[in-house]
């Protein structure tokens, strides 16, 4: 009798733990009275360098490439810039800006013109690392970017991957291929990310601008046309609606402006912009503006931006430009159009 009751305890245990647990495993399980429902959230795997959606993760498996590209109206129209995940605008010699795209998510096969590396391009990819391509340069700037965690490329060891388009004067005709530079990348350095981005759901913050100008000196004032179609700023440099080679027009996400120091001097041979520290910002995102301060304690950190009150201020998903404006030179903000 007691072997009988004994194993009636254990057989009814045993059903009430197969119970409990098949309700454990189970997403949705109905009663007469009540209805339990579990939901499994799936991670979004996104670009750090764009926060754009990446199912494949082909950004998390390659380092950043950066090209500097020369920005005289000789080098345009460009090729590749649209195809950038991040490109910063600095002011060189004279007074001319150059530009260092950034590539990680899409590389083309046609990126230039490729020009030379200045001191401030060493700040600026000093936090990415990945790979620098460049067409040589002063001593005292090579040996800069030489102290980079950068792997360098140049036309003398990039075999086909730098080209010349003999349609194009020189110097404004070396191109790069970026598919064939990061595959004599060697070990891969996925860059973090450099911005915070906003849910897609999120509400824009700041002051509704229809258009606003960078105003560098010595005619390289760009400026940008709010389109709320691709929710995007139209740029434009030279008078003119700044389009690729290919015709697409260059209408980036995000536009940064910092003001920074200029060491040595704006414009001058050899001076370099100071990315450490602090200094005013204003951006540009969701047709609106908001300005603060951008704080990066340190070379290898990247840049914070942040509002008055001390928040961060975050980006939509998508291609950002950064603008090193000179302390002193100006952005002129116009209000959208009734």
């Amino acid at each position: 009798m007691r072997r009988l009751i004994l194993t009636l305890v254990v057989a009814l245990a045993t059903g009430v733990t197969a119970a409990t647990s098949a309700l454990a495993d189970s997403t949705t399980t109905t009663s007469t009275t009540t209805q339990v429902t579990t939901t499994t959230l799936r991670h979004v795997r996104v670009a750090p360098l764009t926060g754009l959606a990446d199912p494949t993760a082909i950004s998390k498996r390659r380092s950043a490439l950066t090209i500097k590209i020369d920005n005289t109206w000789l080098a345009h129209p460009q090729y590749g810039i649209d195809q950038a995940d991040v490109v910063y605008e600095e002011i060189v010699e004279g007074g001319i800006t150059r530009l260092a795209a950034i590539f990680n998510s899409h590389l083309p096969t046609k990126v230039g013109p490729v020009r030379s590396v200045r001191r401030t391009d060493k700040e600026i990819v000093y936090p990415i690392g990945g790979l620098f391509a460049f067409s040589g340069g002063a001593a005292y700037a090579v040996s800069t970017i030489e102290s980079a965690p950068v792997k360098l490329f140049q036309q003398s060891n990039a075999g086909a991957a730098m080209f010349r388009d003999p349609s194009r004067p020189p110097p404004h005709n070396l191109f790069a291929n970026a598919l064939e530079i990061m595959a004599q990348g060697g070990k891969v350095h996925v860059p973090p990310a450099l911005f915070t981005y906003v849910p897609r759901s999120s509400a824009p913050l700041g002051a509704p601008v229809g258009s606003f100008s960078v105003n560098f000196l010595a005619g390289y004032a760009t400026s940008y046309q709010w389109n709320p179609t691709t929710k995007s700023w139209a740029r434009s440099i030279f008078g003119r609606l700044d389009v690729s080679a290919p015709g697409v027009q260059l209408s980036p996400t995000n536009v940064i402006v910092m003001n920074v120091n200029y060491i040595g001097g704006v414009g001058v041979e050899g001076s370099q912009a100071q990315l450490t520290g602090s200094g005013p910002v204003e951006v540009f995102t969701d047709g609106r503006l908001e300005k603060g301060r951008w704080f990066r304690s340190a070379v290898g950190k990247p840049t914070a931006y942040r509002s008055a009150n001390g928040k961060v201020i975050a980006l939509r998903p998508g291609q950002t430009w950064v603008e090193l404006l000179a302390t002193g030179e100006t952005v002129s903000v116009y209000p959208p159009k009734k």
